[in-house]
């Protein structure tokens, strides 16, 4: 389990006064999330500060920082040049709420986001 995902959502918002615009903004950043423990995972396995990981991305510091903040949902761009670079196999499953299974995945890949939303749409992100 990530450690942005250490309690489930419904444990993050259990308290009744939870602000429901927190909640929106947190399904919203699933995919964020799921992205900045990918590359924060990458960057701790191979042993590179932001600045030398941004140097391998070609990126600025600050980028590779606001990518493990997960602020803002990462670009298709910003995932194809992610994969190619660092040689991570991201896939990314959004299903409509009436869909079954999930799609089966290859060996290598691990599921870092299985977010549903309060209209039972489902976003999965899956890395390897």
């Amino acid at each position: 389990m990530s450690r942005r995902e250490s309690l489930t959502t419904e444990e993050l918002f259990a308290d009744a006064d939870a602000d429901p615009e927190r909640r929106a903004r947190w399904e919203r950043l699933a995919l964020a999330r799921a992205v900045a423990d990918a590359v924060l995972d990458y960057r701790v396995a191979h042993k590179l500060s932001q600045r030398a990981l941004a140097k391998k991305l070609g990126m600025k510091p600050s980028a590779v920082g606001r990518l493990e903040l997960a602020e803002h949902n990462p670009s298709i761009e910003t995932l194809q040049h992610l994969a190619s670079v660092l040689e991570l196999h991201i896939l990314l499953e959004v299903v409509p709420a009436a869909d079954g299974a999930p799609v089966p995945l290859p060996a290598q890949l691990r599921v870092v986001a299985d977010h549903t939303a309060p209209g039972g749409e489902r976003l999965r992100v899956a890395v390897g």
